[in-house]
């Protein structure tokens, strides 16, 4: 491997950094309350809106239902228009986001529902407010479960982080195609596939560290 692609190589690990980080941020901003709203709406939840609800809820189904690689072409218009390019590490971080944003938010719903019943009854009892229940109960014991779920959801995002780089988004998935690939550099491919499965084992490993150590139950 040559100086310019070892240079390469250290530019497409920091882009797929970036684009996690900045991915995952705005998926957690934009699933939780979400799911959150799903859960509080719900027919049986703090304050029923089973219509508006079923509406969110079948607006998430769209989007979830889309392959990835379609709905990065499909936004092409949306991200030209908001970062003024298709193409590069910003501009990929509005399909990956809006792909994963529905991901999360259907996770943390379930880890939501997950929270004892009992819990919110008790606290209902005791006259305490729907902002209470949220920040008191409902968030506190689903905390493991968001953990790990937002766990899957950051290596879901590297993983198809990697895939927008094959229509030149940037990081590791780029430099594979344009070094490897196309260059018919199976070392390349190679030393790629082990830096994803690392990235990914330490992603897995911090997840299950921080769900265990926040679970209490």
């Amino acid at each position: 491997m040559s100086p310019y692609q070892l240079d390469q190589l250290y530019k497409a690990i920091v882009e797929t950094f970036e684009m996690t980080i900045a991915c995952g941020v705005l998926t957690f901003i934009g699933g939780l309350p979400i799911a959150l709203f799903l859960i509080i709406t719900a027919p049986d939840g703090l304050r029923p809106a089973p219509i508006l609800n079923r509406i969110v809820s079948v607006i998430i189904n769209i989007f979830r239902s889309i392959p990835f690689i379609i709905l990065l072409v499909a936004l092409i218009p949306v991200t030209r228009f908001l970062v003024g390019t298709a193409i590069g590490t910003e501009a990929a971080i509005i399909p990956l986001s809006i792909a994963t944003i529905p991901y999360f938010t259907r996770i943390a719903e379930v880890s939501l529902k997950e929270v004892d019943k009992g819990l919110i009854e008790a606290v209902q009892a005791m006259g305490g407010s729907r902002k209470r229940i949220i920040w008191d109960v409902l968030l506190p014991e689903a905390l493991p479960g968001l953990i790990s779920g937002f766990t899957v959801t950051i290596i879901l995002i590297i993983g198809i982080s990697a895939m927008a780089g094959t229509i030149g988004a940037g990081g590791l998935g780029r430099y594979a195609i344009q070094y490897g690939y196309q260059q018919f550099r199976s070392d390349i491919m190679g030393i790629v596939i082990v830096l994803l499965v690392i990235m990914i084992s330490a992603i897995q490993w911090l997840g299950d560290y921080l769900a265990n150590k926040v679970n209490h139950r």
